[in-house]
Parts: structure tokens; C-alpha cells; sequence
């Protein structure tokens, strides 16, 4: 059967999360719908990230199998044109080896977490960002952010229902910048690995909007990662700052692009 490779965009606030659910609305049970409205039957896709609700995709990456061989150009149109009007769009088609996993080939992920600092609330970015009122310190939360860098028992940034088998992962990169927008600065947050566990990355941001704010020191993040206890975590940020914004492969199936 010959398999497919998708990028994949999506606005995480309608859906329940990536993962199909039964009678309620995921981003994978509606590209699963369209796929059947081109090929009948049941569809079965995998993706690199299993993303929560509320969180969005700049570039998620998925493949299927399909019976008949497509122009991977006429799929990625067929498919746009039958999710509508949901707010996902498949950004780019290309036909991958057999061996081709989404999620088992992946070497890294990459996720973008945005912060809006401004007193009014916020308009255009309204679900597209965390907004809070206040200013950051972003060299205290790089401080704070360069202790979590490398391998480590993550327990204390690890939500209490992950399916994890372990807590040990390794975090390769971590980086806070302030940039000025049109609507207000923000705040972005890189974080890089080849995975994570649930509610990593929501957890690294809420604490480090602490150490941000003036509440914890950046010391006090290497004392949370020590305690290896979910209790010394800071507040979980909300997820509609988060984005996964990028998934690398050493074979990548995009040729046309990063």
C-alpha cells in the first residue's frame, strides 16, 4: 500500500487533542473522516506528537496508507478540501518508503511555547498565546532554563497521569527570547528533544514564568528538578500558548522543504 507523509497545521482550540476520542472531536479523527471521504473504509494514521486540547501545530507530521497510489499534490488538496471548515490544513504531501514512521523515525521535536505581556486583553492573539500582565526577566529565565538542559529524571515536570515508562529524558536545547510584536512583546520559549513526557513543556514554562516574574530564583529550578516530586513544580501553564512547531528526520520525506 503505498504510504503517505503530511505536514500538518492546526488551531488546537476546537479539538479535544490529536488523539481519536470516541464522540468528541480530535484533530487525527478528522483527517481519519477525510481520508474516508477519498478512499471508503476505515483509516488508521500515526503522527510524531500526540498533542493535548487546546494546544495548536505549526508543522505536526503524520502518514497514511492508501490503497490506490495519489499525486501527493491531489491527496493534500483532497484532504483540505474535506476538512473543511475545521482549522486544519495539510501544508505539504509527499509519497514515503514503507519504513516510514511518523512518530518511531522522528529524531526530534520541536515546540514553541508564546507568552503576551500587555495589560489589555489581548484580540487577534486571543487562544494563540498565554497573555499575563506583567513583564519577565529573560536573562533570569535563561538562567533557570540552561539548568534543565541535558539528561534528567524529569518526575517533577511530569504529569501524574503520563504513560511515560520512564521519567529520564533528555532535554538538547532551551532557549527564552523577548520579541517585540505588533500586539505586544512576547516572550517565546524553544524547547528541543527527541521526546517528551506529558505536560513537559507546559510544566518547564509555568515555572519558569515564576523565576520570570521575580517568585522563584533561577537556584530554585535546580532545586524543583532535584525533588524529583510533582508538588515542587511551578503552576502548569495553559495550553494555548503551546505550539509544535517542527519534527526532524534524518530521512526527511519533505524534500521540498526544512
Amino acid at each position: 500500500m503505498p504510504r503517505y507523509a503530511l505536514k500538518i497545521e492546526y488551531h488546537g482550540a476546537p479539538f479535544v487533542g490529536w488523539q481519536r476520542q470516541t464522540d468528541q472531536c480530535s484533530v487525527q479523527g478528522e483527517i481519519e473522516k477525510a481520508l474516508g471521504k477519498l478512499e471508503p473504509g476505515a483509516h488508521r494514521i500515526a503522527a510524531a506528537g500526540r498533542t493535548d486540547a487546546g494546544v495548536h501545530a505549526l508543522a505536526q507530521v503524520a502518514h497514511c496508507d492508501l490503497k490506490d497510489a495519489w499525486d501527493p499534490f491531489r491527496l493534500s488538496e483532497a484532504l483540505n478540501y474535506h476538512l473543511k471548515p475545521q482549522p486544519i490544513a495539510i501544508t505539504a504531501c509527499e509519497a514515503a518508503p514503507e519504513d516510514f514512521h511518523a512518530r518511531f523515525s522522528a529524531r526530534e521535536r520541536r515546540y514553541l511555547f508564546r507568552i503576551l505581556s500587555r495589560r489589555a486583553p489581548a484580540t487577534h492573539q486571543a487562544g494563540l498565546v498565554w497573555q499575563v500582565k506583567h513583564t519577565l526577566d529573560v536573562g533570569a529565565m535563561q538562567e533557570a532554563a540552561n539548568i534543565l538542559i541535558g539528561k534528567h529524571d524529569f518526575t517533577t515536570f511530569r504529569s501524574t497521569v503520563c504513560q511515560a515508562e520512564s521519567p529520564v529524558k533528555t532535554l538538547d536545547h532551551l532557549t527564552v527570547a523577548a520579541v517585540e510584536t505588533p500586539g505586544g512583546r512576547e516572550y517565546h520559549f524553544d524547547v528541543r528533544a527527541r521526546s517528551f513526557l506529558h505536560n513537559q513543556v507546559r510544566s518547564f514554562v509555568g515555572s519558569l514564568e515564576r523565576v520570570g516574574t521575580g517568585s522563584w530564583q533561577p537556584g530554585d529550578m535546580a532545586a524543583a528538578l532535584a525533588a524529583r516530586d510533582r508538588a515542587a513544580c511551578g503552576p502548569v501553564c495553559p495550553p494555548q500558548g503551546l505550539y509544535l512547531a517542527h519534527v526532524t528526520y534524518v530521512n526527511n520525506p519533505f524534500t521540498k522543504g526544512p
